[in-house]
């Protein structure tokens, strides 16, 4: 969302116009999202706020990411550093949350970061716990500290280093279309993001979209040796056919 449909909490002007094209044309679609402590529907809030509305189920978090993930995975005790959309995500699929002999460490996001967190989870994982985290991200909006910066201390500690599951992984993509019931090569991935969005569609196999109405410039594209398939300067100047949209799916 941020970067190619709101600055903040203001919408990038034409963003609203894409969204009703491809609601109107059935264009299915996802906002994936790295950020695992907001809900769906803190998202569609947040969304409708800046005065678009979309249905709810279009928002796919790391958190729904990282359950999908979880689900395919031995053990149903975690430890869990992050919110309470997170530690839904992983109710809803049957885990126990406990800093009692872990199968997982995970870690999210939490404004309530502490000692006694980094702590126990540096135990558990240098104990033989798994080390799990929604996104690499070091800093969110503002410079906040981000999951990766969290991981930083308990993977100094632990000397390991976590798996994670957010963009630019593939399996974030690939949860997002098992969502839609989509396939790669029916599908894109637009964002304003090199290092994440556009590197995590060249990994999954999908045609991408560079929008230069956030992190990433024309002139960044020199420093990564891969390239988005089409570049436009915002969301509202994509053009559907040109990239294969051109009736409903």
């Amino acid at each position: 969302m941020d970067g190619v449909v709101l600055h903040d909490n203001d919408l990038i002007p034409g963003a609203d116009t894409f969204l009703h094209d491809i609601i109107e044309r059935g264009i299915d679609f996802r906002f994936i999202t790295n950020y695992p402590s907001q809900t769906p529907a803190d998202l569609y809030n947040r969304l409708l706020t800046a005065g678009v509305e979309v249905p709810v189920n279009k928002f796919f978090t790391s958190a729904m990411a990282t359950a999908s993930f979880l689900l395919r995975q031995e053990g149903r005790k975690a430890y869990v550093i992050g919110e309470g959309a997170l530690t839904h995500e992983l109710y809803k699929i049957g885990f126990s949350i406990t800093d009692i002999d872990p199968d997982v460490v995970i870690v999210g996001e939490t404004k309530s970061y502490n000692w006694e967190m980094i702590r126990k989870a540096a135990y558990f994982v240098k104990s033989g716990a798994r080390f799990i985290a929604t996104n690499p991200d070091v800093a969110g909006p503002g410079g906040s500290p981000a999951c990766g910066a969290l991981c930083a201390p308990i993977e100094r500690i632990s000397g390991k280093s976590p798996f994670y599951i957010g963009k630019p992984n593939a399996f974030m993509i690939r949860a997002a279309l098992d969502s839609m019931k989509a396939h790669t090569e029916s599908s894109i991935i637009i964002g304003d993001n090199m290092h994440t969005d556009i590197l995590a569609g060249v990994q999954a196999g999908l045609e991408s979209v560079l929008v230069l109405t956030g992190y990433s410039q024309k002139k960044d594209l020199a420093m990564f040796p891969y390239r988005p398939n089409h570049i436009y300067e915002s969301l509202e100047k994509v053009d559907l056919e040109s990239i294969g949209f051109a009736h409903q799916k």
